[in-house]
Order: structure tokens, then sequence, then C-alpha cells
């Protein structure tokens, strides 16, 4: 474990559903015994299908082996559920492993939820005592320290004020800065840095660099927002369902999740009632391509796109033309930032195959969640039209390599080539 900071070997966690013990205190003692010695837990699933589970357990993590080396800034990705903060927790020790072994060179430092490590009616200075403390500092070394941490966390004025008085931003803020100056080998941060504002969630970003790459410290980052993984980690793993998909470099990590998402795109759309139209034509489909065909719903600002509709149509169509095929591109807000229609193309869609195919030449949409509307006309009238059909994901990266998120005008509508494939 020379130069390994965090060394995870055949890590499992089983959660016992409706109940927080085995109902009897004998067993209570046999697992504790067990656990103690290193041992598999008597009482827990054995067999081959030991991690399936049944309506009493639960698997939060299952079998993960993981080496992670000292200096590491390690994303750890995956859905709501996936078995993150479990992973977490362990690693900090919160709670302890059903199975497997957990070996940590070094000192924990933790910020899994806001508030963690603090105590209510204790001021905001009296807590960075307490946390160092915890840490085993002393208290000359706190002291050398303690100008930075206030200065750092952005609440001078409010630092002698009881936490409890404390928004959840202000917790955060305080959170972080004593957790990122205390004297810790790691540093272990969940998804609550999105509590804090735009600036302070970029300075934490910022200390978490500068702590890895300047002080060689170990940070293991949780966060569904993929540009600020990519800009701090450099390896990631992926976890699905509590087990390790992928593990690679930070990149490919994040290709690969935004790949394998559950996508809506692939759901039929021929069950949906609210449509519009005379049913000559009916939308079955859409999927989001990207230049090597692979289904997605997420994209990166400034990647290509290719947007497929497919259709089917009755015999009235036989002797029809389709006029049009739109794609109204909507923000959260519903306001449209974008329009693909077929109309600006002079040649006749051959719609005898059933589908049309959109190529976006560098996707320039502002990070967020978009939502999309199909629209069909013929020489007979409006054939389909559904709105909020389903959901586009768009991330952020530097695509104007500026080191901000892209700016379009001011109203942030889309401005691309797109083109019939």
């Amino acid at each position: 474990m020379s130069n390994t900071a965090i060394q995870i070997e055949h890590l499992s966690k089983m959660y016992r559903l409706g109940v927080i013990n085995n109902g009897v205190l004998f067993r209570d003692i046999q697992t504790w015994i067990a656990l103690k010695r290193g041992k598999e837990d008597p009482h827990s699933k054995i067999g081959e299908n030991k991690y399936s589970g049944d309506k009493d357990h639960f698997w939060a993590l299952k079998d993960l082996t993981l080496d992670i080396k000292q200096g590491d800034r390690l994303g750890i990705i995956g859905k709501n559920g996936a078995g993150k903060s479990t992973l977490l927790k362990i690693l900090s020790r919160i709670t302890t492993p059903t199975e497997g072994t957990v070996k940590i060179k070094g000192k924990v430092a933790s910020l899994l939820e806001v508030g963690t490590g603090f105590h209510q009616e204790l001021t905001g200075r009296e807590n960075i005592y307490l946390n160092g403390a915890i840490l085993g500092m002393r208290k000359r070394r706190i002291d050398e320290k303690i100008d930075e941490i206030i200065a750092f966390s952005g609440i001078e004025h409010h630092i002698d004020t009881p936490v409890k008085r404390y928004s959840s931003g202000m917790y955060v803020r305080l959170a972080f800065a004593v957790a990122a100056h205390l004297d810790s080998d790691i540093l272990i941060a969940d998804e609550v840095l999105a509590v804090g504002d735009a600036e302070f969630q970029k300075k934490a970003l910022g200390k978490m660099q500068d702590l890895s790459t300047g002080e060689g410290r170990t940070v293991l980052f949780v966060s569904h927002n993929m540009s600020a993984v990519k800009n701090l980690c450099n390896t990631g793993v992926v976890i699905e369902k509590g087990e390790i998909k992928f593990n690679c470099e930070i990149q490919k990590t994040i290709e690969k999740y935004l790949i394998n998402q559950e996508l809506r795109s692939q759901e039929s759309l021929s069950e949906i009632k609210e449509r519009a139209g005379n049913g000559s034509l009916r939308f079955t489909k859409i999927e989001f391509l990207d230049n090597n065909n692979n289904v997605r719903d997420t994209f990166k600002t400034g990647e290509d796109l290719k947007i497929k509709v497919f259709f089917d149509y009755n015999t009235t169509m036989e002797n029809s033309i389709i006029s049009q095929i739109d794609i109204g591109i909507n923000d959260s807000l519903d306001t449209r930032v974008s329009w693909l229609s077929t109309s600006i193309f002079t040649d006749k869609i051959d719609y005898k195959k059933k589908y049309i195919c959109f190529k976006i030449k560098k996707l320039l949409l502002m990070e967020g969640v978009y939502n999309l509307n199909l629209f069909c006309s013929t020489n007979l009238g409006v054939a389909d039209h559904i709105i909020n059909v389903c959901k586009l994901n768009i991330v952020f990266d530097d695509f104007w390599k500026t080191g901000r998120k892209t700016s379009l005008n001011n109203q942030g509508f889309l401005v691309t080539d797109f083109n019939l494939e």
C-alpha cells in the first residue's frame, strides 16, 4: 500500500429493510463478533443468489474492489440509489461493511451532507476547533489555520454566531473550508457542494484541485454535475446498482456513463394519447445519436448530435406528400430555443423509409434540460403533433476554451448548422 491511499477489497453492504437489527439480541451479537473477526455475517444471504436480495434485504454495494492512489482525484458517478453515498459512508467510518475490507492510509476529512459534524449550539468558530480536535489536531495548529479558514468561507460576519442560525449555503461554506484546510490526507465530498452558489462552487473545486496537485491529497468527489467532475477529477468510476461498471480516466468514464444511461428517447411514442392531427401519419420513436451512432440522451455543449425520428402511416398516405416534419426544442421554462424543419430543404422527403434524421453540427445549447416537440403536416393537413415528447440533457463543456460556460446571445437561442442525413 506504499502508493495506495485507499484499498477496497470485495466490499459489500446489505441493509435489512423495515428493521434495524436481526430482531434477536443473540443474532446481533453473532453478527458483531463475526465482523470483528473479519468473517462473514452468519445471517447474511450466502450462495449463488447472494446479492439478488429479497423483500427483507437490500444490497447497497456488491463486491466492490478498487485501489485509489495517493494524490488521485476520483470522480464517483452514478444514478440516485446506485450506492455512491453508502460507499463514502463506509470510507468515512460512519457505517461498517457487511463483507469485505477497506484499508485507508492517512486521516480522512468528510463532507457528506450539510451540517455534518457541527454542533448546533456552538458558533462557527467553536465548530472549527471541534472539527480540528476530531481530526486529532492540536489547538496551536488550528490557531495557525483559523484565519485562513474563516476568510475562505466568506462568512466572517457570522463566524461567532451559533450555526443553528446558518442557512444551508453558510453551512456548506464553513464545512468545506474546515475540511479543506485542516490536516487530512483524504478529502471526501458528496453532492453537498451543489448547495453553494456558483462562485463558491468554482472556488471549492479550485481548492480541491490545489490540494491534490499541490499537497498530494487524495480527493473523492461525488456529483451529478458532469462538468464539475470533468474539471476536477483525473480518474472516475461508474457505480450501478451497487457494482462498479467502469473504471478509467475521467473523460472515458463520463462518456461511458452518458452512453449507458437509461434512455427515455427509446420509449415508444405510439402509446401517447395527448396528441393532435388526423392520424394519417404517427410518430413512433425518437432517438438521439452521437457520431458513432450510440444512442444517448445526454450531450455536451459543442458536440455533434443526430435526432432520428421514426414514424408510420396508413393507407391514406399512399398518394400523399409530407409537407414538413418539425422538431421544436424548448428550455425548462418552455421557451422555444430552436426549431429544426424539413421545410427549408427543396428535395422531397422519402417517407417510404419511415424515418427522418437531422444532423446538427456543434450543438451550441447551454447546460440544462430541454423538452422536444414533434410536428408533421402533409397535403392532407396536420398529421401528428406531440408536445414534450422527451427530454434532451446538455452538460457543460468548455467549447470556446475560455474556462467559462458557453455564452450565446441574450435570448439563449440556438445558433447552429443542421442538415438531413
